[in-house]
This record gives structure tokens, C-alpha cells and sequence, in this order.
């Protein structure tokens, strides 16, 4: 029993200091681009304003995160780095972050997977600042992130076994992150214009990894007494929370918003066909009025 309590403290004082880590990197690289924004005003990117900002991430966050990450893309590019190695990298901490979740090391998890999130979006810079940008390499990164969101998220499936209701929770979010990457992708097949909607794939990576990161936190400081035999981690569960609702949601808005995009253009196909049946109609009609009466002309 000690050895089992010893075994507890440890991981769960390694998971904070990992935490503690991660905020004070993210606090000096805010800061950072604090000053950047005192000196120059905001960075600005043209795929951030390509995707905008929404309720739950601001675009002045996003472009944040592209400022930082632009000194390691052009370093990346130096290095002879190509997209898809970083792609694969960013697979490859993905898959580490759904073990350690899986596991409940939420500091190791969600470091893990932040790291998986900033490689997502150095391929498209390194892409970009390369001229390698590919449909190939978009269908690559595409999958690159949905498997990494479904470990991330399978991850905590498995850890939540023991209590069903954060267990469905849990798949409640990751079929609403999916849906809302298949409403993405169905609407662009069918050149619809979808509502902007919430929990996009930013939103789902910005709140899963800050739950995660955040858990270690509480688990420390008020999970003392516990009424489960795993710790609960309230911030992940409050992540998973959003985007269960949110995302499901959002998903059920632009589903319903492809299909009435779809019925109006069949409507107005239809409309289009009878006009051009009666038109033709017409014709014929006045063609028939013009012709000459062979009974008079004998």
C-alpha cells in the first residue's frame, strides 16, 4: 500500500512540475509577443485571417501562437526538414499523449500534446515557406489530425473506465469532434459555405490541451480525499464538457445548414428546368403559328 501511495505521489509531482513548466514557457512567450505588440502592433498572417477567430479563440491568440512558431519554421527549413516528417512527428506525439492519458499523467499528456499541436501547424509553414504546399500534403495533414485528436481523446476513454459517466463524456466529445471535421469536409465536397460554427479543430486542441495541462493543478491541490479510485482532473472533464455540447452542436448547425443549402439549389435547379421546359414550349408554339397552312396555300 505504501509503495502503491509513493508510486501516486511521484507520478503526480512529476505531472506538475511538468505543468508548471509548460505555463511558465507559455508566460514568457506571452510576454514576449506583449512587447512585440508594444513595438510593432500585431503579427499578422493571411492563414489566420483565412480562418478567423471566434467566441472561444480569439484571432489576436492565434496569431500568437504563429509568432512563435516562426522562428522554429524558418529553423526547420534550414535544417532541410520537409512537411511531411513533421507531420509524421506530430502522429508520433499525438500517440504519446493518448498513452500518457491513458495512464492518467495529464502533465506528461498534455505536454505531449501540445507539442503534437504546434508540429500541426509548422508543416503548413514549412510547406508554405518552401512552396512544397501539396494536395497530398493537405490529405496527409488532414489524417495526421484526426488520429491525433482520437488518441488524445481514446486516451481518455480508457482512463475513465472506472466511471462510466466521464467515460461516455468522453465519447460524447470525440463524436463531436469528428462530426465536426465530416461536416467540414462534406461541405467543401459540396462547395457550400458552412456557418463559422465553434469547436473547430484550434478550439478542440486549445481547450483538450489546456484541460490536460491544468489538470495536475487541481488534482494536487484538491483531490486529497477521493471518492473514486482515479483521480478526476476537473479542468479535462470540463473540456471534455465543452466540447461534447459545443462541438455536437456546431456539427448539428452545419449539417443543417448543408442540407438547406442543398434543397435550395434543387429547388432552384427545378425551378430552372421548368422555365426552360416552358420556354421551349413557347418556342415551338410560336414556330408552329409562323408556319405556313398547307390547306390555304392549295
Amino acid at each position: 500500500m505504501m509503495g502503491e501511495f509513493r508510486d501516486m505521489l511521484f507520478s503526480t509531482s512529476y505531472n506538475l512540475k511538468s505543468t508548471l513548466f509548460l505555463l511558465g514557457a507559455v508566460a514568457v512567450l506571452t510576454v514576449a509577443y506583449a512587447f512585440r505588440l508594444l513595438l510593432k502592433g500585431r503579427a499578422n498572417f493571411a492563414r489566420v485571417d483565412k480562418q478567423g477567430g471566434s467566441a472561444l479563440l480569439s484571432k489576436g491568440v492565434m496569431e500568437m501562437a504563429y509568432w512563435w512558431l516562426q522562428p522554429m519554421a524558418r529553423a526547420l527549413v534550414a535544417l532541410g526538414v520537409t512537411p511531411n516528417m513533421i507531420s509524421w512527428a506530430s502522429l508520433v506525439f499525438g500517440l504519446l499523449a493518448g498513452i500518457c492519458l491513458a495512464f492518467g499523467h495529464f502533465g506528461f499528456g498534455g505536454g505531449f500534446a501540445l507539442v503534437s499541436g504546434f508540429l500541426d501547424s509548422l508543416d503548413g509553414m514549412v510547406a508554405r515557406l518552401t512552396g512544397a504546399s501539396s494536395d497530398a500534403g493537405e490529405v496527409l495533414d488532414a489524417t495526421v489530425d484526426r488520429y491525433a485528436e482520437g488518441f488524445f481523446i481514446s486516451g481518455l476513454v480508457v482512463y475513465y473506465r472506472d466511471i462510466p459517466v466521464l467515460q461516455i463524456l468522453a465519447l460524447l466529445a470525440l463524436m463531436g469532434s469528428f462530426m465536426v471535421s465530416y461536416s467540414s469536409a462534406k461541405a467543401e465536397a459540396l462547395h457550400v459555405d458552412p456557418p463559422k460554427g465553434s469547436m473547430r479543430r484550434p478550439e478542440r486542441a486549445l481547450y483538450l490541451t489546456l484541460g490536460a495541462i491544468l489538470s495536475p493543478i487541481t488534482i494536487s491541490e484538491y483531490e486529497y480525499v477521493r471518492d473514486y479510485p482515479i483521480a478526476i482532473g476537473f479542468p479535462m472533464v470540463i473540456a471534455l464538457g465543452l466540447i461534447a455540447v459545443l462541438a455536437n452542436a456546431s456539427a448539428i448547425e452545419r449539417m443543417a445548414a448543408i442540407a438547406k443549402e442543398m434543397r435550395r439549389r434543387e429547388s432552384d435547379a427545378l425551378a430552372r428546368k421548368t422555365l426552360e421546359a416552358a420556354a421551349k414550349n413557347a418556342a415551338e408554339e410560336a414556330a408552329n403559328d409562323a408556319a405556313p397552312d398547307p390547306a390555304r396555300t392549295r
